[in-house]
């Protein structure tokens, strides 16, 4: 794969107790050892108790499955290192995913967040671009819409026409 795409997120289920305590700790502590740059947990009450007390540990979490911004502003409240919206899942069911990236930014910007915005469930290259614009921090990308970034008609189209030029003018 190309060295772009060679950074990957290691996503780790947390498993609580009542009270926000996490029983297995040792094993996030390791997986971070190992490389893992966030531990990752779904935008639910006990997720977002995960959030606090590993927060408060110099932990970086990453929480998931975000689909309001109301649930962005719940996880930096809590102290997430990221927020991942999914916005093709939005866009499944016509909602504006790319609307919800923008919303999210203005509403860290507005309040001092530092969590950054992961735009996950991306589908196709102007999702890239759109989030881009909106402010989003960084995005997973899958390969498919990678490669469609990278070609392009036109220029598979201006390759031939150079090529044809070049022939013209030097010969086969």
């Amino acid at each position: 794969m190309p060295e772009i795409i060679e950074r990957l997120k290691i996503e780790i289920k947390i498993p609580i107790i009542a009270g926000g305590l996490i029983s297995d700790k040792k094993d996030i502590i390791a997986a971070l050892s190992a490389g893992a740059d966030a531990v990752s947990t779904t935008k639910t009450a006990e997720g977002l108790k995960a959030v606090k007390v590993l927060a408060k540990e110099g932990i970086k979490t990453n929480v998931t499955l975000i689909f309001s911004a109301n649930q962005a502003l719940l996880a930096a409240e809590a102290g997430a290192s990221y927020v991942s919206p999914f916005l093709g899942r939005l866009d499944d069911i016509n909602q504006d995913g790319v609307t919800l990236i923008a919303d999210i930014v203005q509403i860290f910007e507005n309040y001092g967040y530092e969590t950054e915005i992961i735009a996950a469930s991306v589908r196709h290259p102007m999702h890239v671009q759109h989030c881009a614009l909106a402010g989003a921090d960084i995005a997973t990308v899958p390969y498919k819409v990678i490669m469609q970034m990278i070609n392009h008609p036109l220029t598979a189209q201006g390759i031939e026409k150079f090529i044809a030029d070049y022939k013209k003018v030097f010969g086969e």
